[in-house]
């Protein structure tokens, strides 16, 4: 894979990762209830979780790119819309959302259950991969280069809430991204309609 399709493929994971959702409430809520090795429990867990997805969507997307261009298109346009309805979602959220967690009391055990419960019971994920992978995926592509896919999606969003669970150790971070929360989710919104334009626009490849 040459170096600017990966560094493509960096940017867009890691945008994915930083949108606000369920996954960074899930981190939050751990963090704020156990503490910082606790977030940072979750965080890897759930990174596991998005790096089985990210896994099964590239071998998938390999057989259907291959096999049935068709399907392939129509999967890949069902996750550019599934990106769409995200940013909007996010452009009408306002001050609501995933940076008012409710405190509760965890342990390391439930921190590393519901991280990967988290990833693995939410499928909207294979969406998502499928939008954002068809970008990169070609049917020849090799192990090795799948495996990069993979890597680099699961260690972006790993190392992505591992860092939200460290900084948030600090008790003057959460407040700030509270405050901001509004201007979060409207930039987050506008990037995610912008990934799902480019999904439709056609591959990178």
């Amino acid at each position: 894979m040459p170096l600017s399709h990966w560094l493509s493929l960096a940017a867009i994971c890691a945008m994915g990762a930083m949108s606000p959702g369920p996954s960074l409430a899930l981190v939050l809520r751990h963090t704020l209830g156990g503490g910082r090795f606790v977030g940072m429990i979750a965080a890897v867990c759930h990174a596991l979780g998005v790096g089985l997805y990210a896994l099964l969507t590239v071998w998938g997307l390999g057989a259907l790119i291959a096999g049935y261009p068709l399907l392939f298109q129509l999967i890949t346009w069902g996750g550019a819309a599934y990106l769409a309805w995200l940013g909007v979602k996010a452009l009408r959220a306002g001050r609501t959302g995933a940076l008012h967690p409710q405190a509760v009391v965890t342990n390391r055990q439930q921190a590393a259950k519901e991280g990967i419960l988290v990833a693995l019971g939410n499928p909207k994920l294979i969406l998502f991969f499928v939008a954002l992978l068809s970008q990169f995926v070609t049917p020849e592509m090799g192990v090795l280069a799948k495996a990069i896919i993979v890597l680099t999606a699961m260690i972006i969003d790993g190392g992505w809430y591992v860092l939200v669970a460290v900084a948030l150790s600090h008790s003057s971070v959460l407040p700030w991204l509270q405050q901001h929360v509004a201007w979060i989710n409207r930039i987050t919104g506008i990037l995610l309609i912008a990934l799902a334009l480019r999904v439709v626009a056609g591959p990178l490849v």
